[in-house]
């Protein structure tokens, strides 16, 4: 089996990393097969949410593996470009359903904060412990987790090295849910249901406006105008959403 696996269910494309007894650590064969998973479901407008998961019950993610060094010969930001650091930038147009357990540290509890709903196991444990083994870098887990997490409880984890539990996380609004291990499976696949039974196009052109003007003033967020959802505004989505509320009914998404 792949390191990275990659399906599609209907409207769901499921990423998952399958490499359990490395606690899922990120090689740089996995950033390809991840940049070509995220490549794939930003092309594909049959896909329309995303499940990121990971196997075994001990680690969602640890990070890069850094067994062969530190050093790699790729640019490639960790997550196939999902983080920014490192490389460039890649952003998932689709929204994305985290589904957490385990230890979810380091590069990996920033890979968990690139989706846009986060599902945890009880057991889901997450922080950031480069400052506690005396290694820091150009982290982008602290830039997310302070635009992430309240201040206090951000500048806990990056300057302690302390790990918080999934009821924690759920407290200070880094979690949407928090389940038992052996429903997290089954809880993520609810939460893209439930993104689903929205217009597609209409989630996608929202996500993209809220991520394109998150780190602006809001002045001059309210003045931007947004291509996505002007684009929206001619679909055939718009059209069926407005024959639906006419005829009482619900909508019939086609993504287009």
């Amino acid at each position: 089996m792949a390191d990275v696996e990659f399906t599609v269910e209907g409207h769901v494309a499921h990423v998952r990393l399958n490499r359990p007894q490395g606690l899922n650590a990120i090689t740089p064969e996995m950033d390809e097969l991840l940049l070509a998973a995220w490549t794939e479901i930003n092309a594909d407008s049959e896909i329309w949410a995303v499940i990121l998961s990971a196997a075994g019950e001990k680690g969602f993610c640890i990070g890069a593996d850094v067994s062969g060094g530190a050093e790699r010969n790729s640019r490639m930001a960790l997550g196939g470009g999902l983080t920014g650091i490192g490389g460039p930038l890649v952003t998932c147009k689709k929204p994305m359903v985290a589904a957490v357990q385990g230890f979810c540290v380091g590069g990996g509890f920033e890979l968990a904060m690139c989706a846009d709903i986060i599902v945890a196991a009880d057991t889901a444990q997450f922080g950031l412990p480069e400052t506690k083994v005396g290694i820091i870098g150009e982290c982008g887990v602290v830039h997310r987790a302070i635009r992430q997490l309240p201040y206090h409880i951000a500048m806990q984890l990056i300057l302690t090295g302390d790990r918080i539990k999934a009821d924690e996380a759920r407290h200070y609004g880094l979690v949407n849910e928090v389940v038992p291990y052996d429903k997290l499976a089954e809880a993520a696949a609810v939460w893209a249901a439930r993104l689903n039974a929205a217009s597609p196009l209409a989630v996608q052109a929202a996500k993209a406006a809220a991520l394109g003007r998150l780190g602006h003033p809001l002045e001059v967020a309210l003045m931007t105008r947004f291509e996505p959802i002007e684009e929206y505004a001619a679909s055939e989505d718009k059209k069926e959403g407005e024959r639906a509320a006419r005829d009482r009914r619900k909508p019939v998404w086609a993504g287009r």
